[in-house]
C-alpha cells in the first residue's frame, strides 16, 4: 500500500475489493457483462481512496473501473468516475490523465 498521495502497486482483489465493485455493479446494467469479477487493483489514499479496479466481464474482456470511496465519517459512499471498456488481462492498471 502507498503511502498518502501516491499509487500503490498493483496487487490481487480481495473480498473488500469485490463489494466495492459489487456497489457500482448496477450503475453499468446497460452493459450486460457475462461475469464481473474484480481481479487486480492499485489505490491512493487522499481525502478518502482512489482506487483503479480490473475486472474480468467474461471470456477475454476485461474492464478498468476508476472509483472514490469517501472516507467513512463522510458516509463511506462509492462513486463510480470512469469505465474504460475493451481492456486484456494484461493490460496495466494507468490513472487516467
Amino acid at each position: 500500500m502507498a503511502g498518502a498521495g501516491g499509487w500503490s502497486n498493483t496487487t490481487n482483489a480481495n473480498e473488500d475489493i469485490q463489494k466495492i465493485c459489487d456497489q457500482v455493479k448496477p450503475k453499468l446494467s446497460g452493459f450486460n457483462f457475462r461475469e464481473f469479477n474484480a481481479v487486480k487493483y492499485r489505490n491512493q489514499i487522499v481525502a478518502g481512496t482512489n482506487f483503479l479496479i480490473k475486472v474480468h466481464v467474461g471470456g477475454e474482456d476485461y474492464i478498468h473501473l476508476s472509483l472514490f470511496q469517501e472516507l467513512s465519517c463522510d458516509g463511506g459512499k462509492v462513486v463510480l468516475n470512469v469505465v474504460e471498456l475493451n481492456k486484456t488481462k494484461d493490460a496495466p492498471l494507468t490513472p487516467c490523465p
